[in-house]
């Protein structure tokens, strides 16, 4: 898939909504060979989905040794709208608490007290956290109005045919 194509589907107004959301579903290959999927919260930066983790994380290892990744970020209403995003993960192991931490869970409701006391609490457990950045490298919306899953979109073109004939 081409970087203008990516670009495109992500800069769409749905797409924007849901990479706008708090938890995203990052997939990846375990060291015995099986899937994993995990809801992590994210933030996204205009061109990078950033998730952060501690550095003894048991997701780490299976991560450097394949960084090839997916990402699902849907909705639950009907029609779900859905998000579907790969790339491959790059780790980035920082002291202290990287900014976009923080960023993340600024979106869930507390008061300002609760913010204090939740942030230095953050800083006194953790020493270093790694950034798990990824830059997509293919990218499709589902709407479920505008656009289907393939194995649908499928269906519906050989639907056309038969009613063609």
């Amino acid at each position: 898939m081409q970087a203008n194509e990516i670009t495109e589907i992500l800069n769409r107004p749905i797409s924007r909504e849901l990479l706008a959301r708090d938890v995203v579903r990052l997939a990846y290959v375990a060291k015995d060979g099986t899937p994993r999927n995990i809801p992590i919260a994210f933030t996204w930066n205009g061109s990078e989905l950033v998730m952060c983790t501690t550095k003894n994380a048991p997701k780490l290892p299976f991560l450097r040794a394949n960084p090839m990744v997916a990402l699902t970020i849907d909705t639950e209403a009907h029609p779900p709208k859905i998000l579907l995003i790969r790339g491959r993960a790059e780790l980035d192991v920082v002291d202290g608490i990287p900014d976009e931490y923080l960023q993340i869970n600024g979106s869930y409701e507390m008061t300002p007290e609760q913010r204090v006391a939740g942030e230095a609490e953050v800083r006194s457990l953790y020493d270093g956290m790694v950034r798990i950045v990824v830059t997509p490298t293919w990218a499709k919306l589902i709407d479920f109005e505008t656009t289907l899953p393939s194995a649908i979109e499928e269906l519906a073109r050989q639907r056309a045919e038969r009613e063609r004939l």
